[in-house]
């Protein structure tokens, strides 16, 4: 395969490489938002699992905001990478003032995106991790770094397309990682898809109402 078509279509080629895990009671889909969340829609309704997104607010060096010293994420999991920080001879007190920044952002988009509804306990549950892409890895290994502190039983990475160089540090730190193409050749997560519109926190929004609804009609 060399293009997809959209978001849709990658998450219901993902669901088929993830049918083992279908229909069982203790799978939970989680999507970094914005991008991984169409794709993780469709996982969730095909495996019959539950759908949530999984935000995570990279902590960056000040001066050096690019380059992470750790991430902070749901549930008040927070990773800090001692090396970045003991180069770089960041204070605890500079920490901590980042921290608290980035934990008012996650706030504030939690609220945007969930209206008020508690995320998914994921404590020993499998746990499919969901993007459209990935570039460097950076984002999903402090996702990963921070999921890790919350105790699942398994964590999946699931994507569309990835580098390869990027895949195999993936899978270091992974329970498993599972992803469409694995281009060498490699610019931008956008070039592998021939419909890659931006999304609204609208979107995102309208995708989890929507898998709460088919839920509910399920239960019923």
């Amino acid at each position: 395969m060399e293009r997809l078509r959209d978001r849709e279509q990658a998450g219901q080629l993902l669901a088929e490489k993830l049918a083992f895990y279908a229909g069982r009671p203790d799978v939970v889909v989680l999507a970094l938002p914005r991008g991984g969340v169409p794709v993780a829609h469709e996982i969730s309704r095909l495996l019959n699992a539950p759908l949530d997104i999984f935000i995570v607010r990279k902590l960056g060096v000040p001066g050096f905001e690019e380059l992470a010293m750790g991430a902070v994420a749901m549930h008040g999991a927070k990773y800090l990478d001692p090396d970045v920080i003991d180069a770089f001879h960041i204070h605890e007190e500079v920490i901590d003032r980042v921290v608290q920044h980035e934990r008012a952002e996650m706030a504030r988009r939690e609220k945007a995106y969930r209206n008020g509804k508690p995320p998914l306990d994921v404590q020993n549950r499998i746990v499919i991790l969901v993007d459209d892409g990935i570039a460097t890895g950076s984002t999903m290994r402090v996702a990963i770094a921070a999921l890790r502190q919350l105790h699942p039983a398994r964590l999946i990475v699931a994507t569309g397309v990835a580098p390869s160089s990027t895949l195999a540090r993936l899978s270091t730190e992974a329970d498993e990682v599972v992803s469409l193409m694995a281009p060498r050749d490699f610019q931008a997560v956008g070039q592998f898809y021939d419909l890659f519109p931006q999304l609204s926190d609208n979107d995102v929004r309208e995708l989890l109402q929507d898998t709460d609804a088919s839920n509910d009609e399920t239960a019923a």
